[in-house]
Formats: C-alpha cells, sequence, structure tokens
C-alpha cells in the first residue's frame, strides 16, 4: 500500500507543476505519468480523469492555504491587526508553496472543479464576509466580497510582481503593502 501512495503522491507533485506551470488545458496525462515515472495506467488506478487529478490537488492545496491563513488567528484583536495577519499569513504561503498558490490562482473557479472543491470554496469565502460585515464600522462601507477582492488582488499584485522578477518579498515590501491594503479599507476620517 505505500508504494501505491508513493505512486499517488509522485503523480500529484508531478501535475502540481505541470497545472502550475502550464494550466490545465496544457497539460496531457501522459505528461503527468512521465514526469511522475509512472505508466499512464497507473494514473488512472488512482484518478478517473484528469479532472480528478486538479480537483485532488485543487482540494489539498486549498485546504493547506486556509489553515494557514486561520492558523493563530488574533480574533480577539483590532481589524486592522487581523488583515494584516492574512497579509503576512498569505506572503509567508507565497514564500513557502509557490508552485501551489499559481495552481490555485490559476485554476480559481475554473469550470472543472468538482461539486466538493467549489463547495470548499464557498465554505472558505463565508469567515471573508462576516470579518467585514463584523467590522463594518471601521472598514469601507462596500459589499464584503470587494474588499477581500481589494486584500486578495493587493497581495497577490506583489506576489506576481515578486514571482516576474520585480519585486523581493523582504519586509519593507510586505510592510509597505500591509498599509497600502489597510489604507484601502479602512473607512476614512471624513
Amino acid at each position: 500500500m505505500a508504494l501505491n501512495d508513493d505512486k499517488r503522491e509522485a503523480v500529484l507533485q508531478a501535475a502540481l507543476i505541470l497545472f502550475s506551470d502550464r494550466g490545465f488545458h496544457g497539460v496531457a496525462v501522459p505528461e503527468i505519468a512521465a514526469r511522475a515515472g509512472v505508466g499512464a495506467g497507473t494514473i488512472y488506478r488512482h484518478f478517473e480523469s484528469k479532472e480528478a487529478i486538479v480537483n485532488a490537488l485543487y482540494q489539498r492545496w486549498k485546504g493547506s492555504l486556509s489553515a494557514t491563513l486561520m492558523g493563530e488567528f488574533p480574533f480577539t484583536k483590532p481589524a486592522r491587526a487581523q488583515v494584516e495577519h492574512v497579509v503576512d499569513r498569505l506572503f509567508d504561503f507565497a514564500k513557502k508553496q509557490p508552485q501551489a498558490l499559481k495552481f490555485l490562482e490559476a485554476h480559481h473557479h475554473a469550470p472543472y472543479l468538482d461539486v466538493q472543491s467549489k463547495a470548499l470554496e464557498a465554505r472558505l469565502t463565508e469567515p471573508v464576509r462576516a470579518f467585514f460585515e463584523q467590522h463594518g464600522r471601521v472598514t469601507r462601507k462596500a459589499q464584503p466580497e470587494l474588499l477581500f477582492g481589494i486584500l486578495w488582488g493587493g497581495v497577490m499584485g506583489v506576489v506576481r510582481a515578486s514571482w516576474e522578477g520585480y519585486l523581493a518579498l523582504d519586509h519593507v515590501v510586505i510592510r509597505q503593502t500591509k498599509e497600502a491594503i489597510w489604507d484601502a479599507l479602512r473607512r476614512s476620517e471624513s
């Protein structure tokens, strides 16, 4: 059984690299098999289809990202500290798991995600909605999805710039990003 688990894991690791670099439609199952060092038949013993592979990866890494963002979450701290926690954790994930984050970004809301993957995404967005509703007196008056889009898009824009070599994810860039995101999210004093 351990050998089968090793082969399944090899398939998932190979698929993660290929899907994050070339996208779902740019990768064929035989390419995954070749990179994993297994036969194509081995893949089909573990996964029903290429869609099943991408969904297994999506669920694994979306769960990992969620655990990273929510780990030691400062629920009792002010809204700004909570936003900064999410930004710090997202940058940490980007540094430690760049392939996984590239994969998640490339396959977010893809039509080939199954019911379980879509349900996982929906469960993970509920705390976001609750956060912005709870902190409505200190954050801008806007839809929670809009505010989260500003937060997520701000961080991911900086992460992408680092992937392309335009920025280094050092403490100065991270601090400036946190300040800019908080400025964009907070309710103005006027």
